[in-house]
């Protein structure tokens, strides 16, 4: 039997995170991973002249953490910050992708909007506040905004970030920001300048919102916050129970170990065979969020013939009845991601909404990518890409709908109820990285 002060459990972004930080800090903790790698979803590959991601390709700097963190790295990671290009958003409508609008005399030219919304958003400011605390992201976009906004602007968006059906993801939960700007200012708009008026400390101007990948790859991040921890791969059968006097057993395969606290960072679906102390009624308000499930092409031409696009992407509405969620361009935003005069490219397909694209083969992923990449990338018919990877998850990104609630103050009872059990992991204060981050490394400082 081992003795640790700090178990982790989980080697993905948010638990090397919490890891990396608490040792930082002095205190003796150790990482248990079922899988033979660390890394979570995170990893990168390099074959052919491309480098590419078979999971999240790019963070936001939305914290102050991610900057320190990646302070803390020093040399072992090298932060990677999107070209200027990258801020520009494409949406297709019809036939073409067209650019986001990115201020005043753009949204006024842009095809992607109705006439009628551009002068209704106008009044977004006087518009009446909601009423509806679990009020859907589409809905709150139509009510404020006005429905060709949702359609071209929202739907995508949500569609490509969270892979969800807006009509189902709360805001509350899922954009808590963007709740907060109408329940506080009582308008986006007047929020949004309110917000950009408050001072800021050195510390709030670390989070710069910008676009981040790391120069090699994503899975150079993780390698260099797993050097020098304690972790233990491979580690199956992992088991949690509480001890008397507020210590903990930790069991996988025939070990055991005894410690103080236990932090999990594995998905909400893991939790009933990790945790059986818990009650099952209890457990259910967790384990049953619903994650969509994404495929991700990875395609790639060593000759683009002039037909990269500058830009961070290309989203598609629902409205469109195209079978991708999106196109991101990481070739364009990052250095090095394909040989020089080609291009990269990362299909997402599937979602909330097309679950049942996970049951595919391989070769229909492969036609409908092919078939986007000659209609939608304007590639010559007959041209075939250089390189195309399929990767599958079935629990891509959590979709924080209306129970969501319930499942946080679940998590909060439970940590009060065992004291030295902390349940973290993206069932909780979001999807993205900047949140993982975000996360471990509050967690590392709480305790």
């Amino acid at each position: 039997m081992k003795q640790h002060d700090i178990v982790v459990i989980g080697a993905g972004l948010t638990g090397l995170s919490t890891a990396f930080e608490l040792q930082r800090l002095g205190r003796d903790v150790v990482v248990l991973e079922k899988q033979s790698r660390v890394g979570g979803q995170i990893q990168t590959f390099t074959e052919n002249g491309f480098t590419f991601e078979s999971g999240p390709n790019t963070g936001v700097v939305s914290y102050p953490e991610v900057t320190e963190l990646f302070n803390s790295l020093g040399n072992a990671c090298e932060l990677e910050v999107a070209r200027e290009s990258s801020k520009r958003r494409m949406i297709w409508k019809g036939n073409s992708f067209h650019a986001l609008p990115s201020g005043p005399l753009s949204a006024i030219g842009t095809p992607l909007f109705r006439w009628s919304d551009k002068f209704r958003i106008l009044g977004e400011p006087w518009r009446k506040k909601g009423t509806d605390p679990n009020e859907s992201v589409g809905s709150l976009a139509q009510r404020r905004l006005g429905k060709s906004f949702y359609e071209y602007a929202v739907d995508p968006f949500v569609s490509g970030i969270y892979a969800g059906d807006p009509m189902k993801l709360t805001t509350k939960y899922a954009l808590p920001k963007l709740y907060n700007l109408e329940a506080n200012y009582g308008s986006f708009i007047r929020g949004s300048i309110a917000k950009a008026k408050q001072p800021k400390t050195e510390r709030d101007k670390l989070a710069t919102k910008k676009v981040f990948s790391v120069t090699g790859g994503l899975e150079r991040m993780t390698e260099a916050l797993a050097q020098g921890l304690e972790i233990i791969t491979g580690a199956t059968d992992i088991q949690v129970q509480p001890l008397e006097k507020g210590k903990w057993s930790v069991t996988y395969g025939n070990e055991e170990i005894r410690c103080n606290q236990v932090i999990t960072t594995v998905g909400a679906y893991a939790l009933p065979q990790l945790l059986p102390f818990i009650e099952e009624e209890e457990m259910k308000k967790m384990s049953g969020l619903f994650y969509a499930p994404i495929i991700q092409v990875s395609l790639g031409v060593k000759d683009a013939h002039g037909l990269d696009i500058p830009a961070f992407g290309g989203l598609v509405p629902s409205k469109e009845g195209k079978r991708v969620l999106g196109i991101l361009f990481p070739s364009s935003c990052f250095q090095n991601r394909a040989p020089e005069g080609g291009a990269l490219y990362s299909y997402f397909i599937g979602g909330a909404r097309h679950t049942d694209y996970l049951q595919k083969t391989d070769d229909e992923i492969r036609e409908i990518a092919l078939e986007a990449f000659h209609s939608m990338l304007k590639y010559p018919a007959g041209m075939e890409p250089d390189l195309l990877r399929i990767f599958r998850h079935t629990h891509a990104i959590p979709q924080y709908w209306s129970d969501s609630g319930v499942r946080f103050q679940t998590i909060e009872k439970l940590q009060q109820q065992y004291p030295g059990l902390i349940l973290a992991g993206n069932m909780r204060d979001g999807i993205g990285m900047g949140h993982r981050i975000h996360q471990g490394l509050s967690i590392a400082h709480s305790i």
